[in-house]
């Protein structure tokens, strides 16, 4: 069995995606496969993706047959995925040469099934602006804030089970399983390295803070299927967080 499997969406991220491949595959830990799940509905960056596929015989290309989002994708490639840990990348983000070799030992000390790491923020030019350091959550602890980024888990795939998958959503649905998972009694286990880059983009989704006001409010109302009233105090405390860890990390 393969120890990792690393999930790939790729949807319009040419700029950036070599250099996101290239962090994957330069990996210290080798025993990996990388599925990338082409998202974008149409042919016109595939053969991009092609040929980047056949660089390495470790790397799986799977092609959606219309755009079917970020978690739809992620799911799919889970699914179709060999490995005993699941580690998720985004296209435009990067790892550190040492992020799997450091992030399985550290998971196979402490015994732990799912873990994240602290990351650095870089802009569209690949310069750090600010650091998010990773600490251990549980699940009251990330009702209040997300304070997880997705580039840097690692999670045990016999987690993804029932509905333990992430939702459609075109934000926040990292957060919705974030929430799914540690609900099961599940730690977050926290790394303290900087194993991570997560790009900050002006084209990202993730950018919008109207989408996100949303999607946030569906994680709690629909997703965890608390009131309206309590759904929107979430929303607020989850914003007062945002803001208040925008303010408080340090920038670079």
């Amino acid at each position: 069995m393969t120890s990792v499997s690393i999930i790939i969406p790729y949807y319009k991220k040419k700029k950036y995606f070599k250099k996101t491949i290239t962090s994957a595959l330069n990996q210290s830990f080798k025993d990996f496969e990388i599925l990338i799940v082409f998202d974008e509905g149409s042919n016109k960056n595939l053969e991009f993706i092609r040929l980047i596929s056949k660089k390495d015989k470790r790397i799986k290309l799977i092609i959606n047959k219309k755009n079917l989002g970020a978690g739809i994708s992620r799911n799919i490639g889970i699914r179709q995925s060999k490995g005993k840990f699941i580690a998720f990348l985004d296209a435009d983000d990067i790892w550190h040469k040492d992020k799997l070799k450091k992030q399985l030992k550290f998971m196979h000390n402490t015994k732990s099934i799912a873990s994240h790491t602290s990351y650095q923020i870089i802009n569209e030019n690949g310069k750090v602006t600010s650091e998010r350091p990773a600490k251990k959550l549980n699940y009251k602890k990330l009702l209040n804030s997300c304070d997880i980024g997705l580039s840097t888990v690692i999670i045990k795939k016999s987690l993804f089970k029932n509905n333990i998958l992430f939702p459609n959503l075109k934000t926040k649905e990292d957060y919705v399983l974030w929430l799914k998972v540690s609900k099961k009694g599940v730690t977050f286990e926290a790394i303290k390295n900087n194993l991570t880059k997560w790009r900050s983009s002006k084209l990202s989704l993730s950018s919008s803070t109207i989408q996100k006001i949303k999607d946030a409010y569906l994680v709690y109302s629909r997703y965890e299927k608390l009131g309206v009233l309590i759904s929107l105090y979430r929303v607020l405390i989850l914003s007062l967080s945002y803001i208040k860890k925008s303010k408080k990390f340090k920038k670079i």
